[in-house]
């Protein structure tokens, strides 16, 4: 059977979707012929690929299976098709990117303006960092990634310690500070560790980061410190700080756009650590791509600079 090659992005779209309609709308068709595509994609693969069920499309094991093969194919047949010189005004690229939580703020409103107006047709697919994330940059499945390392010897999640098929970029540094209510307790009198410890905290964990460098830190001192919650998400965890007496260890450079809007109060962590850094991540097979060299000079030439500011 002849194979047309033009159904395969729309097979990679639909399992990503799980939706005739969400398809249609990164595909810019009709949703007649999505599922008129979807037919024969079927017949091409002698399975149903989706079952309907209350909550949209469900891929069948054979579409499952499917899927990591057809990432890798699709990605492979873009390179093939590229061109040796990259230009950002006629490209129609997508490129695929996770970041952690606590980088969207302080990276896209930096790069994405100067990105629309040299590439209007290129197109930035962003998700949240997640547990697979680091298996997808490997598989080069994603084209960037930006998550958090550490620079501290004592930690866990040393930059070092990234694997070597990946490069990096340092973006910025940061580091954690203490957010609590104006009336919280811990702001009267001496603030050391001692007291640090006597309080509650409210943890947030994110980016693949069960547990912070401080908690690795009080580790080797054989101190902990009393988590009355652990939640996935900081402006959840930020609204409980605010109604509780928890207190709240996030990063400085995120929590002093969410104090804009929030009123809390802030202490340093009092505890010798050595700044962060939050890092774009790219597999090393891409390092000769034009585009992706385009793009990353552009995260540099613009988040670099802004955060230095700050």
């Amino acid at each position: 059977m002849k194979v047309d090659l033009n159904l395969l992005p729309v097979l990679e779209v639909l399992l990503e979707e799980q939706s005739v309609t969400g398809a249609a709308r990164r595909l810019h068709l009709s949703q007649s012929a999505v599922s008129k595509q979807l037919n024969r994609l079927r017949e091409l693969f002698n399975d149903p690929l989706f079952e309907r069920s209350a909550f949209g499309l469900k891929p069948t094991p054979r579409a499952l299976a499917l899927g990591p093969e057809l990432q890798q194919w699709l990605r492979l047949a873009e390179r093939l098709t590229l061109p040796d010189k990259f230009d950002p005004a006629a490209s129609e690229r997508q490129f695929r990117m996770h970041l952690v939580e606590t980088a969207y703020s302080l990276t896209l409103p930096h790069f994405m303006p100067s990105l629309l107006r040299q590439a209007p047709g290129l197109d930035i697919n962003c998700k949240t960092w997640h547990p697979g994330t680091m298996e997808q940059l490997l598989r080069c499945e994603l084209d960037f990634a930006i998550g958090c390392r550490e620079w501290d010897p004592r930690s866990l999640m040393h930059i070092n310690s990234l694997p070597d098929e990946l490069e990096y970029l340092e973006l910025t540094r940061d580091k954690p500070i203490c957010l609590l209510p104006p009336d919280h307790p811990a702001l009267e009198g001496d603030w050391n560790l001692e007291r640090f410890l006597s309080f509650e905290h409210l943890q947030v964990a994110f980016g693949g980061i069960e547990h912070w460098l401080l908690d690795d830190v009080l580790a080797l001192n054989h101190k902990t410190r009393r988590i009355r919650a652990n939640i996935t998400d900081f402006p959840t965890a930020i609204e409980l700080c605010r109604h509780s007496e928890l207190l709240l260890c996030a990063p400085a450079k995120y929590a002093a756009q969410a104090l804009q809007h929030v009123e809390l109060a802030t202490l340093e962590v009092p505890i010798d650590l050595v700044p962060g850094a939050y890092v774009l991540l790219w597999h090393k097979h891409f390092n000769q791509d034009s585009a992706h060299k385009w793009l990353r000079q552009m995260i540099a030439d613009t988040v670099i600079p802004a955060n230095t500011l700050r």
